[in-house]
């Protein structure tokens, strides 16, 4: 086999071995939580990752996929904000003041708002709200809830589901810290008119005042929402973002032991989010990232991004930065200009911190009979190894 061929191999192998992770190393931060995922907005770029992909109950963090569920029938015309709904037994005695769980004390057989429904469930994370909406929306909260998860995979949530709209418990309900990131991230960007609800600060209904639960917002540090909740078996959780400097920042967590803890590690972990990195261009718009070798071609595959590549990397640490491109070789040819036919993925430690799509540059015609020999040599050493 000659160098040329057998250096091909390797580089393949490389790229396909790489693929599976980078070398485990140890956290930037820690934290008590038992389950977090932090993320830029603006860049995508995932700061700091924990158990992000463990299934865990929601509790009210479910009433983000319940809200936007309403805010996309509100846009898609289904509903208005004037639309009343009425409070049926079930939610009185279920989500009600009889139920001693979160609510905003609707009355038995009243009629309520749209627009008072959604601030008693964001600020006052009314469980007998979210069960007069599924009601009046889709007949009962099971059919609602199996809305919430169709639509939860609509958005991008893709392990999440959810089995009533309150978050109260139930054996079908599970949440990652992952999903609830993009949900906040989807909510924030897709619905700006009904996201200052999450701001809100307190909320008047029944002659009761309550204040919203989510401890971040009084603090002056830039959070806007989103949400907290609670259960004996998932602990406290919270689903945040901050706008600070610049930046907008979204965080879940799970698992904490007590709504202080709760309190101080979400703190923690924003304010660190916003002071531990600095933004760096890692490739410019339409500059070249890699050359990759094609099956049977005339040439190699020179591959780009669509756009610039920015990233967020630890001010401290700037050597935990590491880049690879994986593709699954043998790439054959013929290979179309604009081709998706790679990945650039880059790892802050041991966080894969962004995945970005790479495209073929140019067409890659079949090449002559005897490098597609040679290739088929390559294949056949391949497989052997």
């Amino acid at each position: 086999m000659s160098r040329l061929v057998l250096a091909r191999l390797l580089f393949a192998l490389t790229l396909l071995i790489g693929g599976s992770g980078a070398p485990a190393q140890a956290q930037l931060f820690e934290t008590r939580a038992q389950q977090a995922y932090l993320i830029d907005a603006d860049t995508g770029t995932v700061l700091f990752a924990k158990n992000e992909n463990d299934l865990v109950p929601p509790a009210s963090l479910a009433k983000l996929m319940t809200m936007e569920v309403v805010f996309n029938a509100i846009h898609s015309g289904r509903l208005r904000l004037d639309d009343t709904f009425e409070v049926s037994e079930n939610a009185w005695r279920t989500g009600g003041a009889m139920s001693r769980t979160s609510t905003m004390f609707a009355e038995l057989k009243s009629s309520i708002p749209l627009v008072d429904l959604i601030q008693g469930v964001i600020v006052q994370s009314a469980n007998d709200g979210c069960i007069i909406i599924a009601e009046g929306m889709a007949g009962s909260e099971e059919n609602f809830a199996r809305l919430m998860t169709e639509r939860a995979r609509d958005i991008g949530l893709t392990r999440s589901v959810f089995g009533n709209a309150s978050g109260l418990p139930h054996p079908d309900s599970k949440v990652s810290m992952k999903d609830l990131v993009t949900l906040a991230r989807h909510i924030q960007s897709t619905y700006p008119e009904f996201y200052r609800y999450y701001s809100q600060k307190d909320f008047t209904w029944n002659n009761i005042l309550q204040r919203n639960r989510n401890p971040l917002l009084g603090l002056d540090i830039g959070v806007d929402g989103l949400k907290t909740g609670f259960t004996e078996e998932s602990g406290y959780g919270i689903v945040a973002s901050i706008k600070r400097d610049g930046r907008r920042l979204f965080l879940a967590m799970g698992g904490m032991a007590s709504e202080r803890e709760r309190a101080e590690e979400s703190r923690k972990m924003l304010e660190w989010g916003i002071r531990a990195f600095e933004r760096k261009t890692l490739f410019n718009n339409d500059e070249i990232i890699g050359e990759l070798s094609v099956y049977g071609g005339a040439g190699n595959a020179i591959v780009k991004a669509k756009s610039a590549i920015d990233i967020f990397i630890p001010i401290t640490n700037p050597d935990r930065l590491t880049a690879r491109i994986t593709y699954r070789w043998p790439l054959r040819a013929p290979i179309e200009a604009g081709t998706e036919v790679g990945v650039l993925k880059v790892y802050i430690g041991d966080t894969l911190s962004q995945e970005t799509p790479l495209h073929v540059t140019e067409t890659v015609d079949k090449g002559p009979l005897h490098t597609q020999a040679l290739d088929a040599l390559l294949e056949l050493a391949q497989f052997w190894l």
